[in-house]
């Protein structure tokens, strides 16, 4: 979207967030929060909602049934919305198997299921169980997006405006996340248990016949992934390493509780954050899970904690913000606001872009921490 339609887009934003308290004190069913809610901001993302042409209401679908909202592009949908009550949690998978299923069935890529507050943005047609298909979400609630600012926060929601939909925006984010995600698997399976065709083929490479299968086996699962909670064989160590806090051993915090249930857009956000930080020093760098964020050590010195969210990541970085040349929008002071983590410099990072941006503080954090 350009500069202006961006402007009206968060004075929309701004003005639906004023009446978020005194509505949900109502609570409001689903038909006056399509009206007071949804209306709005489909119109502030470009979508004309009057004309049939370009937003088709109660578009009927196969099952003889109909889904709230067909966006239309040339006159064909290539987004559905499904409206539920102001207060619905949206976690009903019943629901989110039904519009998914509509889109599904309807030829339609995308679909978002919403409760005038929440979106949350599905690829119909990825290979997965319904829940499993959620690209992103975004909210209008500003607790739902604490950190980030309103403009990240606008630049979400155009996503999906009728602009960057007619520029396969959507298709092009869900691409590279979802095939990404596959891949990460694919070689999670190969690295951890690598069949022998892997095994000759690195044998052959490497012109050693000294290594043996079983060595090439171990030095993949060291070179691949550290599990949280385990540690690298002490031959691999350079520092000693800090000894995990009784909290997270006693409640047995791990990756899953902190990935669990979040987008999948989120989850390879968080994986390609934590490989930047472990290769910063893969034989010394530390993560561990806690209750509510995941700190990195190097040696026993913090150098950087993560909180994990809906909408994406919360960075806490050990830097001084008065030293820092021109901070970008989503970098914020926060030593004078109580925060989780430790740090006194916050990065909201929303995007595998936005993260490419940030890796230069985070690698100055690393730095300026690290052990001796």
């Amino acid at each position: 979207m350009d500069s202006i339609k961006i402007n009206a887009l968060i004075r929309c934003i701004e003005d639906l967030r004023m009446k978020l308290n005194k509505y949900r004190k109502i609570g409001l069913k689903e038909y006056p929060t399509r009206t007071i809610f949804v209306d709005p901001l489909l119109q502030a993302l470009g979508w004309d909602i009057r004309d049939p042409d370009e937003v088709e209401l109660e578009y009927p679908t196969i099952d003889g049934k109909s889904v709230d909202y067909a966006a239309k592009i040339n006159r064909k949908p290539v987004l559905f919305i499904e409206a539920k009550a102001l207060n619905d949690s949206l976690t009903d998978v019943k629901a989110i198997t039904q519009v998914v299923g509509y889109a599904a069935n309807g030829g339609v890529e995308w679909c978002i299921l919403t409760n005038g507050i929440n979106y949350k943005v599905y690829h119909s047609t990825e290979k997965a169980e319904a829940p499993n298909k959620l690209l992103f979400e975004i909210s209008l609630d500003p607790k739902e997006t604490e950190g980030m600012s309103i403009q990240q926060v606008a630049e979400q929601f155009a996503r999906f405006s009728r602009n960057s939909m007619a520029k396969g925006l959507l298709d092009e984010i869900g691409e590279q996340i979802f095939t990404t995600g596959k891949i990460r698997k694919a070689l999670d399976k190969l690295f951890m248990d690598p069949p022998n065709t892997l095994i000759k083929l690195i044998r052959s490479t490497l012109e050693d016949d000294s290594i043996k299968p079983v060595q090439i086996k171990k030095a993949l699962k060291i070179l691949w992934i550290q599990p949280l909670g385990n540690e690298i064989p002490s031959t691999y160590k350079y520092t000693e390493q800090p000894v995990p806090s009784p909290e997270s051993k006693a409640k047995g915090y791990n990756e899953e509780h902190h990935l669990n249930g979040k987008p999948q857009e989120v989850v390879e956000l968080f994986k390609t954050f934590d490989k930047f930080c472990t290769e910063l020093d893969p034989n010394v760098v530390q993560r561990e899970a806690l209750k509510h964020y995941i700190k990195y050590t190097h040696g026993n010195n913090i150098f950087c904690c993560v909180r994990i969210h809906k909408s994406g990541l919360r960075v806490w970085l050990k830097l001084n913000y008065s030293d820092l040349e021109s901070p970008a929008e989503y970098v914020r002071d926060v030593s004078n606001i109580g925060h989780l983590g430790v740090g006194d410099v916050e990065l909201t990072i929303d995007s595998l872009q936005r993260f490419q941006n940030a890796k230069s503080l985070i690698q100055k954090s690393f730095e300026e921490n690290k052990s001796k």
